[in-house]
């Protein structure tokens, strides 16, 4: 067995296990945002973002097994910000096994590297405010905070 990990980009036959930790995904964050559904929750269009010459999807592989995941997509800006488009970062998990070994920090660099080939110099992501570890992780890789949504619910 080989210990080295592998980034590459995603193709549609990793479809079936993208899905599985999406819904990983949700699961982790459910705790943290009570309004999301029960089941039958989506997130992302996987296939389309696999397919869009303006995004890429970024796996870290042990052997054959996925062990990490990214995406970048580049997205326009609203129209009173300096910059016209910036790369949007989501999808980020690390299979709980391989967490603690610098699995997302990797993915990020290469997302990173991928923006910056494109012409994109503004990169953002929306993480919970109640996952500290995920914010120290991405403040280690130079993310400032930024902004918080807030919510109230009146019923």
């Amino acid at each position: 067995m080989n210990n080295e990990i592998e980034i590459r980009e995603a193709v549609k036959s990793d479809l079936p296990v993208l899905r599985l930790h999406e819904q990983e995904v949700v699961n982790a964050e459910r705790p943290m945002n009570p309004t999301i559904k029960e089941s039958g929750v989506i997130y992302y269009d996987l296939e389309a973002l696999i397919e869009n010459p303006r995004a890429t999807v970024l796996l870290a592989c042990h052997d054959d097994k996925i062990v990490a995941t990214g995406y970048a997509l580049e997205k326009p800006a609203r129209d009173y910000l300096d910059h016209e488009i910036f790369a949007y970062l989501g999808f980020m998990y690390t299979d709980p096994a391989y967490r603690g070994r610098g699995l997302n920090g990797k993915i990020i660099d290469a997302l990173i590297d991928w923006a910056t080939n494109t012409g994109l110099t503004e990169i953002k992501l929306d993480v919970y405010s109640d996952n500290d570890s995920a914010i120290r992780a991405y403040e280690k890789k130079g993310f400032k905070r930024h902004m918080i949504e807030m919510r109230l619910r009146t019923e």
